[in-house]
């Protein structure tokens, strides 16, 4: 058997011991564990979620017209989220710390011309700043990952309308995702969010809850300075901002137009409290880029920012912000997920959970067993991607496993006996540092 016949074996084994980890949520129900392992291997086969396509990769010795109409029927499965979710979850919490950055983001999916799709809403145009005239979902993406390291962990791929019968607001959504990450890892983590995060009902549901974060503010919110507790105490943010003293100054490298970028930032930090939550103790941390007329200013919980290491930990936190922005971006390029063609709501919220979990297996599962010089060899050989991505590899993972799935043996199912290859050992690690 060739080297890449055993690759392929070994990561459809690492596939099913996968699959274990959603046994508890479907009760070990075989016809969903069978289910779920024909779509998460078919998404990665066809690195597509057009149902037709995940149907084909399969390679079922029936017409693909009547796989298509077997998925489809189990995708329609009530609550069929919220299980993965929360086993990935459950996977994933041990390796969530107190200092672990959970960084959520929403996002969407654009379906300009699916007309017959359902509860289709207005979605945010970045280019116009405010919500625009384009049809599609949003979406909220919630990731794991250690301050400064390139590893990332998905936990959770929410999709919802604002259109929809039940939907409340936007906010209330996001503290669904919050509040399960939360509930799932007892409270740690440190939620980092961007600007969409300054609001009252997101600071509520934070304190409400003695959860820590770090959330740039727009610079409009009133802030009570240090032992103020009256209105008479309240400053506008971006006027605290201007009266912080920037006691340090650091060098940030970034990667922008495949060129690195050295740039000095000036940053410091003073202690402030929200008028509605006088009694919560938080700071105000500033950063202020060369050039830029208004600073950066970061709302945390973290009391410890009176050094210089942990003030500067709250300044990289925020800034490893912007890998979320990387793997929604991995996720819909790698997946196709808005070529994905649903006409039932609760299909395409499951089909938005079972990508995550794809992507959890690729960026995390497989960081735990696969040996790097393996991998990496045979990745550079198929996807010649291997320098073109240094800084984001899991496009040259997707690149490997769709290869291995496809060229070398299809899918058997969950509890297939084992197939024959010997008692090579082959166990995978990404390059992820």
């Amino acid at each position: 058997m060739g080297n890449d016949s055993i690759i392929a074996f070994r990561t459809r084994e690492q596939l099913r011991k996968y699959l274990g980890i959603f046994s508890p949520q479907f009760k070990n129900s075989r016809w969903k564990m069978e289910f779920l392992g024909q779509m998460l291997f078919g998404i990665q086969a066809s690195r597509d979620t057009l149902m037709s396509e995940i149907a084909r990769s399969l390679q079922e010795d029936i017409l693909a017209k009547k796989t298509q109409e077997r998925l489809e029927r189990h995708l329609a499965t009530d609550g069929m989220d919220a299980k993965i979710h929360g086993s990935i979850l459950c996977d994933a919490a041990p390796g969530i710390g107190e200092s672990t950055l959970v960084i959520v983001d929403p996002s969407d999916v654009q379906k300009e011309y699916a007309e017959k799709m359902p509860y289709l809403a207005k979605v945010w145009d970045g280019s116009k700043g405010r919500v625009g005239d384009n049809l599609g979902y949003t979406l909220c993406m919630a990731i794991a990952c250690e301050n400064g390291c390139r590893k990332i962990v998905p936990l959770m791929l929410r999709l919802w309308s604002s259109v929809h019968p039940e939907y409340v607001s936007e906010n209330d959504e996001v503290e669904q995702v919050i509040g399960q990450i939360a509930s799932t890892t007892n409270g740690r983590g440190i939620f980092v969010f961007d600007r969409g995060g300054d609001g009252d009902s997101m600071f509520r549901f934070y304190i409400r809850h003695g959860l820590d974060f770090i959330v740039r503010l727009v610079g409009d919110r009133y802030l009570l300075n240090w032992g103020g507790k009256t209105e008479k105490s309240k400053v506008l943010a971006v006027d605290l901002a201007r009266q912080c003293t920037l006691r340090y100054e650091d060098s940030v490298l970034f990667k922008s137009h495949n060129k690195v970028h050295n740039v000095r930032v000036k940053y410091g930090s003073m202690p402030v409290r929200l008028p509605d939550w006088p009694d919560t103790d938080l700071h105000l941390v500033v950063v202020k880029w060369p050039g830029g007329e208004k600073p950066m200013m970061l709302l945390t919980t973290l009391n410890a920012v009176r050094t210089r290491k942990a003030l500067w930990e709250v300044v990289q936190g925020y800034m490893t912000r912007w890998r979320v922005e990387d793997t929604i971006r991995f996720i819909k390029q790698s997946y196709r997920l808005e070529h994905m063609r649903l006409l039932d709501y609760q299909r395409l919220k499951n089909m938005a959970a079972l990508v995550v979990a794809v992507a959890y297996f690729a960026a995390a599962w497989l960081g735990k067993k696969v040996k790097l010089d393996a991998l990496a060899k045979h990745v550079a050989k198929v996807s010649r991607k291997m320098f073109e991505v240094p800084e984001f590899f899991y496009y040259a993972i997707a690149d490997g496993l769709r290869w291995l799935f496809v060229r070398h043996g299809r899918w058997r199912g969950w509890n297939c006996p084992r197939e024959e290859c010997g008692d090579l050992q082959m166990e995978f690690e990404l390059l992820t540092g």
